[in-house]
């Protein structure tokens, strides 16, 4: 049975995912909601810049919630709850990157609940960082030890490839001042999901978390620095690491870590990537101590992470991947724990003959 798809929103993520859409054999799109009003009426595909779908964009919510359709890729840069309480009580299941992947002790769910019962249908969030990084593979790691006494997942990225202005400069804060970041809350609105995902590590592990903690770090420009906001002046943060932490009477015991960094050079501290370069470290300590490092997720050029880039690739594939799975689950939110493993499908040329 292949599965019928939309796609809301149409930015970076969005597009990765028509593709993907597109190309999965399980998979068929039948609708797709944009919201800049330059895109409506136009062929899904050429938004995507792949082929022609006979899909046209539309702006219509009531239209997109009248379609025959087993599931949403939900994909704005904010989400906004009214949305997938709609989506999820016409019967659709959502699949998103923006959130409720792990809500059940951090946000208030029973809204999203209740359209989930009334609709059957099912809400999956597929993680932050850019999801699996923060929990599913830490988990995959621990399999493998006798105990887990600490987790580390760390994040490594060059923003200069992260062609998205409005969030590096606006959301992230990038060429404000550490005062300017600070005030706008970005570690704490953040730390929403990265604290879903220790609370998942910490459940799956059995461990009994006491608290949560949150630190910044900012790296001045001493000089100019090319960044896709334009020059970040000297004075200005064109740097951060930023640490979310799940405490146990007052150690840490898991912890997701970001450094963004504009580049290597001209900060007033030393900001470096190290030798391997962008990329996500997993860590387990325990019996035995294991760690993985991951590549292939970070562009391997300025020009090539502003053309097409990986981690957003990565990030809406693992939202297309979970549909076949998401429809065949009980209605409700469903976390990674609830589902099966979630696999990728072959290329067409390797697949076995369809029906």
């Amino acid at each position: 049975m292949r599965r019928k798809v939309i796609q809301w929103a149409t930015g970076g993520i969005g597009k990765a995912a028509i593709e993907g859409v597109l190309d999965h054999p399980d998979l068929e799109l039948v609708g797709c909601w944009v919201n800049n009003p330059a895109k409506v009426g136009k062929d899904a595909g050429d938004i995507a810049g792949t082929r022609k779908t006979g899909v046209l964009a539309t702006n219509d919510i009531e239209a997109i919630l009248k379609l025959d359709a087993d599931c949403v890729v939900y994909s704005p840069a904010f989400p906004v709850e009214q949305e997938i309480v709609a989506l999820l009580e016409s019967g659709k299941n959502v699949v998103t990157p923006v959130g409720w992947f792990y809500p059940s002790k951090h946000i208030d769910i029973e809204r999203l609940q209740a359209a989930c019962i009334k609709g059957k249908s099912v809400l999956h969030g597929t993680g932050i960082h850019p999801g699996g990084f923060s929990e599913k593979f830490p988990l995959h790691l621990t399999s493998m030890q006798r105990v887990t006494s600490y987790v580390r997942a760390e994040e490594f990225s060059d923003i200069r490839t992260y062609g998205a202005p409005d969030i590096v400069g606006e959301m992230m804060g990038f060429g404000k001042t550490p005062d300017e970041v600070a005030s706008r809350g970005i570690a704490q609105y953040l730390a929403i999901g990265f604290y879903q995902s220790i609370q998942m590590v910490a459940d799956a592990l059995q461990i009994e978390l006491d608290g949560f903690e949150t630190k910044c770090e900012f790296g001045l420009a001493t000089a100019p620095i090319p960044s896709p906001i334009g020059p970040i002046p000297p004075g200005k943060v064109a740097a951060m690491k930023l640490t979310w932490t799940g405490l146990q009477k007052g150690k840490p015991i898991i912890e997701e870590i970001v450094n963004w960094y504009m580049g290597e050079e001209n900060f007033d501290k030393p900001w470096k990537f190290g030798p391997e370069g962008p990329r996500y470290e997993i860590e387990v300590k325990g019996d035995p101590d294991l760690k993985a490092v991951y590549h292939g997720t970070h562009p391997r050029s300025l020009e090539e992470g502003l053309k097409r880039n990986a981690g957003i690739v990565v990030t809406a594939m693992h939202c297309v991947n979970s549909i076949p799975y998401i429809c065949e689950a009980k209605p409700g939110i469903r976390s990674y724990l609830d589902l099966p493993m979630v696999t990728g499908r072959g290329a067409p040329a390797l697949l076995k003959n369809k029906n």
